[in-house]
């Protein structure tokens, strides 16, 4: 396939749609399937946008592990290859993929499937802030995380002592960046699907599909 990042990746973090184990924080006001619905048409969404066009490798990176149904499903659905997270926490799963993509590939950036507005050229965006020279991009969220983080070298003290899932997340992560005297570029704030203040965003889905 003709890229046109032939030499960057593009990792897509996601959980297996099982209720009660995703968009808790969303119950109530709606139910445990509700959410995992929700969350499903999420990924689904996610990996339609991000190989609509052949920017650069797509690699699902699963919890809890690559036999699930659902990532089977995905795997047939979509141009993209599966991986298995591991690590004790988010920041330790994600810092384990960076360490083994950027081994593959000069740059890679990473998103998970809860930001309904993403779009290519957001991705392409980033790949190419990367390219212009900037050590990390970050696209952050309106809850206070981020939806997107990419870099050319994995810096272990970006993933390290966070408070994942918690709105001081991305200011803590530009706290870390700056100590690291790391140039930082930050795309367009993104909305994520986490709170159910956010819920009316999902109209994003019908309009994109």
């Amino acid at each position: 396939m003709n890229y046109r990042h032939p030499h960057a990746a593009i990792l897509i973090f996601t959980k297996a749609p099982v209720a009660g184990e995703v968009k808790t924080r969303l119950v109530p006001p709606l139910t445990s399937q509700q959410a995992a619905l929700l969350h499903q048409k999420l990924v689904h969404h996610t990996l339609r946008m991000a190989t609509r066009q052949p920017i650069a490798p797509v690699i699902l990176y699963c919890s809890p592990d690559l036999q699930h149904p659902f990532f089977q499903t995905c795997l047939q659905s979509y141009p993209i290859t599966l991986q298995q997270q591991h690590g004790e926490d988010l920041g330790a799963r994600m810092l384990q993929a960076l360490n083994i993509q950027l081994q593959a590939h000069r740059y890679v950036i990473l998103i998970g499937t809860d930001s309904p507005t993403m779009t290519q050229e957001y991705l392409q965006e980033a790949f190419q802030r990367l390219k212009s020279g900037s050590d990390v991009v970050i696209g952050p969220a309106m809850d206070g995380g981020y939806v997107l983080i990419g870099m050319k070298t994995p810096y272990v003290e970006l993933f390290t002592d966070l408070p994942w899932g918690t709105d001081a997340v991305f200011a803590l992560t530009m706290d870390k960046a700056m100590q690291a005297g790391l140039q930082v570029s930050l795309l367009d704030n993104m909305v994520d699907i986490d709170r159910p203040e956010d819920l009316p965003y999902i109209t994003a889905l019908h309009q994109a599909d």
